[in-house]
């Protein structure tokens, strides 16, 4: 196995790999995989990385699963990162760079995480994989069960759009709808699976799913030459993609792949969930439960996530920030982008168009500094969700 020991993210407590560990048995904090980098810096060069495959296991020193046989893969991964002209232009901008990550198995960088997840539960022997979901995750963790002859568990709230639902149950996964938001669909969850013996794979509570969006940092990296952009902005609800590159930022830099500079990290939200904006703007180490969470894009109504701590640290420490947008303001940047460059966003990724005109505005961000907005998904799965408001 490529993990050399699993580190607690909050405490002193380490674990050994190879059998199956949730959150820290000490404080129920996260768990953070480590792999020997000296050794994983003797291939993982940029001159090895042109004849690989062009998915995110080309990175796989650092990745969990050792066995290529092992990998449970459906071409997750190397997403393009396209330039943006003219929404630069609109925007006042010299250079706008956007991740789509639209084209990813079941349409969303859901696929990254999942396949590292579910690849590693089949390898430590679970036979059913659940998670609770927004959408996205669920259909993810879905295709990836099937890919591996698992059994899946999905519960998301009841207000999910039908076709999560119909694509989720194509792929042959129980699921089960739930009163409330995601974090009620979550508690459903954990009961189930402590009580059957499922593998959960919800969000940041095992420590592989993380390993997967990492791969996003080593890409951004890869395609920009081994630099990094002055910004990142990343539409925040569980968080994950944003720990996870600050994670690979970090380990690229002990291989020496690049250097000491970092990207400003701006955690996106809604309006009508926003609780890591209002913990960075009161200068908390962690967010409370939001009251009456609410919003179009569900994959920014999480109310409480579990890693709000390593969001809030990843903020600060670049010297970033967190916005939120309104609605309204979700919609009219879906459209810009659309109109301005020919790609149909999912809501998140509105979202944070909307937050790049707001930091622009207020000086914020420069005009002269390099951008990268995250899409995390396709925007078709969201028209009966988005549809009202349009």
């Amino acid at each position: 196995m490529s993990v050399l020991r699993l580190d607690c993210t909050k405490c002193d407590q380490t674990f050994a790999p190879g059998t199956v560990w949730n959150l820290c048995t000490a404080c129920q904090a996260p768990l953070f995989a480590r792999y020997d980098l000296e050794r994983a810096a003797r291939t993982l060069r940029p001159e090895a990385l042109s004849g690989r495959e062009r998915s995110m296991w080309r990175y796989h020193e650092v990745l969990p699963v050792e066995d290529p046989a092992h990998r449970l893969s459906l071409g997750e991964g190397f997403t393009p990162l396209l330039s943006a002209p003219r929404l630069a232009g609109w925007l006042g901008l010299k250079r706008v760079l956007v991740k789509d990550e639209s084209g990813n198995p079941t349409g969303s960088f859901k696929a990254r995480g999942l396949s590292a997840a579910v690849s590693m539960a089949k390898a430590l022997g679970a036979q059913a994989v659940c998670l609770p979901s927004a959408g996205n995750a669920g259909s993810a963790l879905a295709a990836y069960a099937a890919r591996g002859g698992m059994e899946a568990h999905v519960f998301v709230p009841k207000d999910i759009a039908s076709l999560f639902l119909m694509e989720t149950r194509a792929y042959g996964a129980h699921v089960e709808t739930v009163d409330g938001l995601i974090s009620d669909a979550g508690r459903v969850c954990a009961g189930l699976a402590k009580e059957h013996g499922w593998y959960e794979c919800a969000t940041l509570k095992e420590p592989y799913r993380v390993e997967g969006k990492k791969t996003m940092g080593y890409e951004l990296a890869e395609q920009l030459g081994w630099t990094l952009p002055d910004v990142i902005l990343y539409p925040t609800g569980g968080g994950t993609g944003l720990i996870g590159m600050w994670k690979a930022f970090e380990e690229m830099e002990a291989m020496g792949l690049i250097g000491a500079k970092r990207p400003r990290m701006v955690a996106v939200q809604a309006q009508g969930c926003a609780p890591i904006v209002k913990a960075h703007a009161e200068g908390r180490a962690d967010a409370p439960m939001w009251q009456g969470a609410t919003t179009h894009a569900h994959g920014l109504r999480v109310p409480k996530a579990l890693g709000d701590f390593l969001i809030l640290r990843a903020v600060k420490d670049s010297h970033g920030t967190a916005v939120s947008v309104t609605e309204e303001e979700i919609v009219q940047g879906t459209k810009d982008i659309a109109s301005a460059e020919g790609l149909f966003v999912a809501p998140e990724g509105g979202a944070c168009v909307a937050a790049l005109k707001k930091l622009h505005a207020a000086g914020d961000v420069t005009p002269e500094e390099s951008v990268v907005v995250f899409n995390t998904g396709t925007g078709f799965k969201y028209v009966e969700n988005m549809a009202p408001l349009w």
